[in-house]
């Protein structure tokens, strides 16, 4: 072999190793950012389960959907942002410290009964509950929001309840499972993009009479459980939680269901002008749903949803507002399919 043919060949190895550890175009592949676990994560963090998966549901901790699906995980350089702040880990554990009634009470320097009033009226939101021994739903609330609610509203705080408030409670209006609902519909959203996947978080407050009759396509149905975000909170162990969150998760008043059928509506419409819901026999394109990196608010156009009816003014007496998609006009009602079912 000439010295020519030796340098030839050794050109030619050097070349072929280069291209083997480049990606098409010539340029070498990128490396996927390592990700672990949620359990993983919550030990290098320090803070308990519960406490990680409360700050996922709240925004404060982003994560990612595992390929093909499965839990979400978090990327390591999320873990490292996190250690980084200022008075890790005690201050992310402030952040996500739930109490109950009595604790939420005496937080706010006022009775255990007069705290459940202000619960009930829509004053303060749940962001959590769980299961007595006697199978009760018992609700938690941040202790942040209190604090906050206290600063904005003290007048409420002390002396004679406002009479528009009075007369609320007094007819059994009980705001709780609502807010809570609405609460974790709107963060469920923040968490994607994809407008099928936005269409399915809506879905999850109607009954399945009530989604068929807005969603009549069973495929596009199907398609809808599919594409659901896997939550990283509010997973119930117990068969008898699993119950009782299916249950709280389903809108149970007249406005609530007609409220969340014109958003799912809006939602809908988005996602067919996006792309269809797949057929049998579709190639698995059509069944992919585009990644997205959770935790941060996501800023893609889409349709405004309407907005929810608030609870009555308290301190005013105000009458009880009415539902936004009662303003939408019988075109709108009418693809709904309302008949006032809820009403009955």
């Amino acid at each position: 072999m000439t010295v020519k043919e030796v340098v030839r060949a050794h050109t030619a190895t050097h070349e072929n190793a280069s291209a083997e550890t480049k990606g098409e175009g010539g340029h070498a592949p990128s490396v996927a950012p390592a990700t672990v676990a949620a359990g993983r994560a919550s030990q290098e963090l320090g803070i308990r389960r519960a406490e990680f998966e409360l700050a996922v549901h709240l925004g404060l901790i982003a994560v990612v959907g595992a390929p093909g699906g499965g839990r979400p995980r978090v990327h390591e350089d999320e873990i490292a942002r996190l250690r980084e702040q200022p008075g890790f880990p005690d201050a992310l554990v402030e952040r996500v410290r739930t109490v109950g009634t009595a604790q939420g009470a005496a937080l706010l320097d006022i009775a255990p009964a007069r705290f459940t009033r202000l619960a009930r009226a829509g004053c303060v939101s749940p962001v959590t509950f769980y299961l007595n021994r006697y199978r009760a739903v018992v609700w938690l609330y941040l202790a942040d929001e209190l604090a906050a609610f206290a600063a904005r509203e003290p007048e409420l705080l002390a002396g004679r309840t406002p009479p528009g408030m009075r007369t609320m409670l007094e007819s059994g209006a009980d705001w709780r499972a609502r807010n809570w609902r609405s609460q974790r519909i709107d963060r469920l959203l923040d968490r994607t993009t994809d407008p099928w996947a936005r269409t399915a978080v809506q879905a999850t407050a109607l009954d399945p009479v009530q989604l068929a009759e807005v969603v009549d396509d069973p495929y596009e149905r199907a398609f809808l459980v599919r594409v659901r975000p896997e939550p990283v909170f509010g997973r119930p162990g117990s068969m008898a939680a699993r119950e009782a969150m299916a249950e709280l998760m389903l809108a149970d008043d007249p406005d609530e269901i007609l409220w969340r059928r014109v958003n799912l509506r809006l939602e809908l419409d988005s996602a067919r002008e996006d792309r269809p819901a797949p057929r049998p026999g579709d190639d698995g394109e059509a069944r992919a749903t585009p990644p997205a990196r959770t935790g941060a608010r996501p800023r893609a156009v889409r349709p405004a949803p309407a907005a929810e009816p608030a609870p009555p003014l308290a301190r005013t007496g105000a009458p009880r507002p009415a539902a936004v998609g009662r303003k939408t006009g019988k075109g709108l009602l009418t693809r709904l399919g309302w008949r006032g079912r809820g009403a009955g």
